[in-house]
């Protein structure tokens, strides 16, 4: 495969400059400055393993592929509200401010939001002053377009990858405005409401030929207008939802039953959540988007159809709470009933008390790289082979989505060995053994 060298510069450009965006940026900049390790980060600090186990060559995937340096990404970021990099930090508290805040305080500075694209029907909770105006959402994909240019020319860089770090908007399913690229621009002239800010980042980002993966459970750029604009301009797209906490987890344990083929009658999930994530996600609109993203996953993973006696009766619920003291240190409480030999039951409790930004914060970087190395490798449309790190991951029509994390995390592996030129690793193992000879 010929993939083009990184050269040159990377603009990283991020919808939203919240807890998750300040944390990225402050995080890579303390890696920067040697004051911090990327930790959770795959693209740095990963191994990745090639050819026979008795060969033992296991490189960093960092330098068995050609990924943008850290020292070569160059941030900006829309947001309604007008906080720099900074402030905003300080304002999510996240990090420390004295250890990773105040050092970087000039640099974190020197990132001021552009006016965003925003409209409180689709995000009932917040409200947003540097917010841009135009007489249709036509103009305002312009705008983002602009924005693009202007950033690259001005910064010097030699490509730009978009990744949404925003809030959820509300519930919308796909309607005749989705389906063409004609019938979505005149949409966006009569300022459809089907048409929500999210996509308007995501075609302007196309429009400019520049990668867009989608952060938050919305409907943006899962839509069959995009994934046939991502096709024709050979645009790398992906999402949805990153993939962190309670999620993460259930993709690790759902597996565990299945492949004990131990049953599964309930999974009651509640979280307890205080930034402004939770604050959006308090609006019953907001949070039925985020509802589906995290539903699905089970069902997915443990094939009800194929195992009715196991799987067929499971009671799925999840809730979010908004509970401002607990801020972005969110907790994820799980209640999995499940059921073995005889059908006796049995129960796991899980009490994550997660950090929802710290394990963003790692995969907005993974993204923003191996997004940039799709669009130099050529793989245009949808990126399957980073489901790993989104909630509902895009799949191509005829498909379904691969939930299960270990698949998720060996399917990225070998696109990698692939895209290098490298043996699929099967994990077969059989030729180490005499009788395989036989």
């Amino acid at each position: 495969m010929d993939i083009a060298p990184a050269n040159g510069k990377l603009g990283v450009m991020l919808v939203g400059l919240g807890a998750v965006a300040t944390t990225f940026i402050a995080g890579v900049e303390n890696v920067r400055r040697g004051r911090a390790l990327p930790i959770g980060s795959l693209s740095q600090m990963a191994t990745i393993r090639l050819g026979k186990r008795t060969e033992k060559r296991v490189p960093k995937i960092k330098d068995f592929v050609p990924l943008a340096d850290l020292k070569d990404l160059v941030f900006a970021a829309w947001d309604p509200i007008p906080d720099d990099a900074y402030t905003a930090a300080v304002k999510a508290g996240v990090l420390d401010q004295h250890e990773h805040l105040e050092p970087i305080k000039a640099f974190l500075q020197g990132i001021k939001p552009m006016p965003a694209v925003f409209d409180q029907y689709y995000v009932k909770r917040l409200h947003g002053t540097n917010v841009k105006r135009a007489k249709n959402k036509r103009e305002l994909a312009e705008l983002l377009r602009e924005d693009m240019r202007d950033f690259k020319q001005r910064a010097g860089l030699d490509r730009l990858v978009v990744v949404w770090c925003a809030s959820t908007e509300v519930f919308l399913t796909p309607g005749p405005a989705h389906q063409s690229v004609e019938s979505f621009e005149q949409a966006m002239e009569q300022n459809d409401q089907s048409i929500a800010p999210s996509m308007l980042y995501a075609y302007a980002a196309l429009m400019e030929n520049v990668p867009f993966a989608n952060g938050a459970p919305n409907l943006t750029v899962d839509l069959p207008v995009m994934e046939r604009l991502a096709d024709e301009r050979h645009v790398p797209i992906g999402g949805k939802d990153f993939k962190t906490g309670q999620t993460m987890m259930k993709s690790v344990l759902a597996p565990a039953f299945k492949a004990r083929m131990l049953g599964l009658s309930g999974w009651y999930s509640t979280n307890i959540l205080g930034n402004r994530d939770g604050e959006v996600l308090d609006d019953p609109e907001s949070f039925k988007t985020k509802e589906e993203s995290k539903l699905g996953l089970l069902e997915h993973i443990l094939q009800p159809d194929l195992y009715p006696e196991l799987y067929g009766k499971v009671y799925h619920k999840v809730r979010i709470n908004y509970y401002p003291p607990r801020g972005d240190n969110k907790e994820g409480w799980d209640n999995i009933d499940i059921f073995g030999w005889l059908g006796y039951p049995m129960q796991i409790k899980v009490d994550f008390l997660c950090r929802d930004s710290i394990l963003a914060a790692p995969i907005v970087l993974d993204l923003a790289l191996f997004f940039d190395l799709a669009g130099r490798a050529g793989l245009s449309g949808i990126q399957e082979w980073l489901s790993f790190y989104f909630k509902s991951p895009q799949f191509a029509a005829g498909l379904y989505a691969e939930h299960d994390l270990f698949i998720q995390q060996t399917k990225l592996k070998n696109t990698l060995r692939w895209m290098m030129g490298e043996e699929q690793i099967t994990h077969l193992g059989i030729e180490y053994y005499e009788y395989a000879e036989k």
